[in-house]
Order: C-alpha cells, then sequence, then structure tokens
C-alpha cells in the first residue's frame, strides 16, 4: 500500500512549540532536548502525573490490538517501552520501538523488567520517515507522541505506508475534556505539572511545553479526520476517562478499524 502524494510541510512554515510559535525545521530539535533532559524520570513522572492512570490507558489499547504470536509491532516515539513490552508480554510475536530520541531509548533497555524480553528491537528514527519498506508491519501504534511530531500528517501517512494489507494504526494521545466542569479542574490540575516537572525532574520548562503541545492538539473529530485523509477506512473513536485521552485507530482500507480517543491528565 503507498501512501496518498503530499508535499512535505515548507522548512520555515510557523508550527506550535506547546505556546509558541517557531519554524517547522527548528521542531524536531526542540523536541528531541525536552525528551533528553526528561529520560531518566520520564516513567517516574508518567505515574505522578496520571496518578497511575496511563497504564490504564495503554492496557486498553494493548485489548484492542490483541496480539497474536505472528503479529510484528512498529511502536513509533516508541520512548522507554511501555507499549513494545505490554505488546509482547501480550503474546505479540515481535516489537520494534522506534523513537529519535536515544536519551529515551537508553533509559528503557535499562529497565528490569524488559531484558528478558526477546524480539525487541530498538531503531533511531523519524516518525515522518520510518526507516522500514512498504507492508512492513501487522500493527502500528504511537502513544502520546504524534504531537511531537513536526508533520503530524506525515507521520500518519507513513503508518499506513507500512502496514501490511489489514494491518492496524493505533495512536493514542491526548484530546479535549467534553465536560466544562472537568476541563477546568483539569486545566488547574495542569497547571501544578510544571511544578511536579521541578520538584522530580529538575525541569519545569520542559513540562511546560508537554502541557501546552497539548493544549494544542486538534480535537477527536478533527483527528479522527486526519487519520481518515492519509487513507484508512472505518475509522471510530471512543473517550477514555471522560475524553482526557484519546486513542484513535485507524486500519488500512481492507479492514475495520476502531479508533479510540480521550484525554487525560499531562503524561508527555
Amino acid at each position: 500500500m503507498t501512501e496518498k502524494s503530499r508535499p512535505q510541510i515548507d522548512p520555515d512554515q510557523p508550527i506550535d512549540f506547546g505556546s509558541e510559535t517557531i519554524r517547522a525545521q527548528d521542531k524536531q530539535g526542540r523536541v528531541r532536548a525536552v525528551f533528553d533532559s526528561v529520560a531518566s524520570s520520564y516513567d517516574v513522572m508518567n505515574d505522578v502525573m496520571s496518578l497511575g492512570i496511563h497504564r490504564l490507558w495503554k492496557d486498553t489499547l494493548i485489548s484492542m490490538i490483541n496480539p497474536e504470536a505472528h503479529h510484528h509491532l512498529i511502536d513509533l516515539a516508541g520512548g522507554t517501552g511501555d507499549i513494545a513490552s505490554r505488546f509482547l508480554k501480550r503474546g505479540g510475536g515481535s516489537a520494534t520501538i522506534v523513537d529519535i530520541n536515544v536519551e529515551m531509548m537508553m533509559a528503557g533497555r535499562a529497565r528490569p523488567d524488559l531484558q528478558s524480553l526477546a524480539h525487541l528491537n530498538w531503531v533511531a528514527g523519524n516518525a515522518e520517515m520510518i526507516p522500514f519498506g512498504d507492508e512492513s508491519a501487522d500493527v502500528v501504534t504511537i502513544a502520546f507522541g504524534l504531537r511531537n511530531v513536526t508533520d503530524r500528517q506525515r507521520a500518519i501517512g507513513e503508518a499506513y505506508r507500512v502496514l501490511k494489507p489489514q494491518g492496524r494504526f493505533y495512536c493514542l494521545e491526548f484530546s479535549h475534556v467534553e465536560l466544562p466542569p472537568l476541563a477546568k479542574l483539569y486545566d488547574v490540575w495542569s497547571s501544578l505539572l510544571p511544578g511536579f516537572g521541578q520538584l522530580i525532574a529538575r525541569d519545569s520548562d520542559s513540562y511546560v511545553y508537554l502541557v501546552e503541545s497539548i493544549r494544542k492538539f486538534p480535537d477527536q473529530d478533527t483527528f479522527a479526520a486526519m487519520i481518515r485523509d492519509a487513507g484508512f477506512e472505518q475509522v471510530k473513536y471512543r473517550n477514555l476517562t471522560i475524553g482526557v485521552a484519546a486513542l484513535p485507530a485507524g486500519a488500512s482500507v481492507e479492514i475495520e478499524a476502531i479508533a479510540l480517543v480521550g484525554a487525560g491528565t499531562a503524561t508527555p
């Protein structure tokens, strides 16, 4: 399967970097610096900021995938290995983590719970140019990473390209809280997260970006439309935690796909 022809973003095009507007060509370097800074404390901060709920969201994602022994997973922006390790432990055949940030992958490779996992590979690469050929994977995932990608539409198209016929794409991402009272509470909680970042990671600025990047991400319907535009069919979504995290999943034209969307506390 081949992605629709799509021009790349102009390197000088203004693009969001949290609450800032920067040149598109500068975003990847800025994002890499953020995750270089938070890599060693990333997993701890995820638990603190989401009160552990991110684990339930990730378990939901794996239950949707329902891994089988013949499945190969490509996990984009896979970082410290949360999704890939769950996939393998639930019966998946093999998994490859692709991430631009070597520091994050090094932190993942040091995790004791990943040491015994066979068929887990780590590859430095960009979600906008996945370093694998067409029809390479049965499942492609990206969890809490798409908002950090410069050209999100191209990354979704790349996921489409590397999927085998009947392959499935799942993207777990933050979205918009739909109940106004909870949205206000969520905003208050989000405003506290840079303080947690300073206390635990000794870095508040990176968590200011991570919070603002969540606020800038498209809403559920817009996000689902982006997945359809890449060529996926029968894309659906549902909210998790009343719309705090978003899990859209698309599938190739040969198979029905489910897309979950929700919103959660500001776990990067």
